[in-house]
């Protein structure tokens, strides 16, 4: 399994990707991850006991230019349990591009029941290997309104530095 190390101003953390159950969301993933994407964006949305979200928005919350969306692959088993990683997507199943979410709770109301519009789920792609607390810290922050988010939006940004191969 591949992994990837994300440095962010309030530390880092370690991702190993699971190629075997979730390949087309980790060649997505490590797409991103080689044309350094993700640096310089936000974590903008963080909810504690539940998970943070980023990899779309810089600081200036201008959202970053994408490749086309992924197929959704949350039928692969994989969980969405704390300390895994799953593509964030919008209500169309098959819409994830480059933002991502790291669980700080256990949310099986994330995982796939079914190939329907409400059934599909979120792709678990990876699990935080090291540096969990690093998201802890994320999802401590405070929150509230920042640029187009009327809330969970950490008032002090929490920027990704870099994602790299390891």
């Amino acid at each position: 399994m591949p992994n990837v190390r994300i440095e962010t101003n309030k530390g880092s953390f370690e991702i190993a990707l699971d190629e075997q159950r979730a390949p087309k969301s980790v060649a997505n993933f490590l797409a991103y991850v080689d044309a350094q994407q993700y640096d310089g964006t936000i974590f903008h949305r963080v909810i504690p006991n539940f998970m943070a979200q980023g990899g779309g928005f810089d600081g200036a919350y201008s959202k970053r230019s994408t490749n086309s969306p992924v197929q959704n692959e949350a039928d692969n088993g994989l969980k969405n349990r704390r300390g895994t990683v799953a593509m964030a997507r919008t209500s169309d199943p098959h819409s994830a591009t480059s933002q991502f979410f790291v669980n700080v709770a256990d949310n099986d109301f994330l995982d796939h029941r079914s190939k329907s519009p409400e059934g599909w789920g979120y792709t678990v792609f990876g699990t935080v290997v090291s540096g969990m607390e690093t998201i802890d810290a994320i999802v401590a922050e405070r929150t509230g309104s920042g640029g187009p988010f009327a809330k969970d939006a950490p008032l002090q940004q929490v920027v990704i530095h870099s994602a790299r191969r390891l």
